[in-house]
């Protein structure tokens, strides 16, 4: 009996076996078969959210970084930078990505080929080529005449905001992720251009962290602040859950009407508004990053995706490609998960107080220039 029992054991051990042999041949043949190349340029950018060429450029940027597999049956580079790309276009799960006719992948080929592809846009060559604060004067000046020739707003070195990209309860700190709508999260400081370009991204906090305590932390908090002390008329654009400060700019809550501070305060808003922009095309390029989508990885690898995002969006971005539509449901839905900052309470003393001061002083110089410039 017992030999039997062994037996009929056995006997399924190696159905089972064929049967994972069978079905790893049918997704090679799959692969083999798939030409996604073949596509329509229009189905192409739908499905991948890059142009054919691009995509090729991409490959051969990352696969410096990609792991070389000399087995029989290894996933090229083309098809591993496919599928990552699918995902972070769809946010869908990875074994519906790993179905697709275009793919032939199961479920943890998936996930290796977006973890592998992840990583390498966040190689440091990558990150450096794509994501980059301006680091020379001219450079600075270039970003300065774009915000001034849009809408008039001097000095503007960039708009800064912070957007939640959900995800798993993480096994580790998980107060840190828990934020105030009761979801975990990565809160993401993003800084960027008037052609919405991302110049800085920091993913390193968790949903429960203020966006003033990001932007305190950050390095490049200290290097604004280092440009203002070197006598540069620069700052950033924030929204009045930053604290004021010469070099971060934030609106006047309830100015008079028709009054300098109310001009200030629209031009500053109109201005501030091309971040909220850059973080809805984002979005709606890569929609894993949405709210309500839910990454189910860890929270170091959700921070490696943001930023994988981020680079693509800035490639998206010199290469002047489409936006894609974000059903209005998707938006809503994205909006209502994110958490709006209140102003900062409290009274400033000691340096704060100085600071707090001086940022009101330089405010107030903008004011009466805005105020006395002439208007369309």
């Amino acid at each position: 009996m017992a030999r039997a029992v062994l037996l009929i054991e056995a006997l399924e051990v190696e159905d089972r076996r064929f049967q994972s042999r069978t079905t790893a041949r049918l997704r090679r043949s799959l692969r083999d078969q798939a030409k996604a190349l073949e596509l329509s340029d229009s189905e192409f950018k739908a499905h991948y959210r890059l142009t054919k060429e691009l995509f090729q450029d991409l490959c051969t940027e990352l696969k410096p970084y990609m792991v070389a597999s000399r087995r029989k049956t290894k996933i090229n580079v083309e098809c591993k930078v496919l599928t990552a790309l699918s995902f972070y276009a769809t946010g869908s799960y990875q074994k519906p990505v790993g179905m697709s006719y275009l793919h032939g992948l199961c479920q943890a080929s998936v996930s290796n080929a977006v973890k592998e592809v992840t990583m390498a846009l966040n190689t440091y060559n990558m990150l450096k080529k794509y994501i980059n604060f301006p680091g020379t004067r001219q450079e600075r000046q270039a970003i300065i005449n774009g915000f001034s020739n849009k809408y008039g707003f001097p000095g503007c070195l960039g708009c800064i905001d912070s957007t939640h990209v959900a995800m798993i309860r993480p096994t580790e700190h998980e107060e840190r992720f828990f934020n105030r709508k009761h979801y975990h999260s990565r809160n993401v400081q993003i800084i960027c251009d008037s052609d919405l370009n991302i110049i800085n991204i920091d993913a390193s906090f968790g949903g429960a962290t203020h966006d003033a305590h990001i932007w305190k932390n950050s390095q490049i908090s200290q290097h604004v602040q280092e440009l203002h002390n070197r006598g540069e008329a620069v700052w950033l654009l924030g929204d009045s859950g930053y604290p004021l400060r010469p070099w971060l700019l934030t609106p006047i809550v309830n100015a008079e009407p028709v009054s300098a501070y109310e001009h200030y305060t629209n031009m500053h808003c109109l201005t501030r508004n091309t971040v909220e922009r850059c973080i809805g095309v984002l979005k709606a390029r890569w929609r894993c990053l949405l709210a309500h989508r839910v990454l189910h990885y860890n929270h170091h690898m959700v921070a490696k995706i943001i930023n994988a995002c981020a680079v693509l969006h800035n490639m998206c971005n010199r290469h002047r490609l489409p936006i894609p539509q974000l059903p209005s449901s998707d938006i809503l839905e994205d909006q209502n998960n994110q958490i709006p900052q209140q102003p900062l309470q409290g009274v400033a003393v000691g340096a704060e107080q100085q600071l707090l001061a001086s940022g009101r002083q330089q405010r107030e110089l903008i004011v009466q220039r805005l105020w006395s410039a002439p208007r369309p």
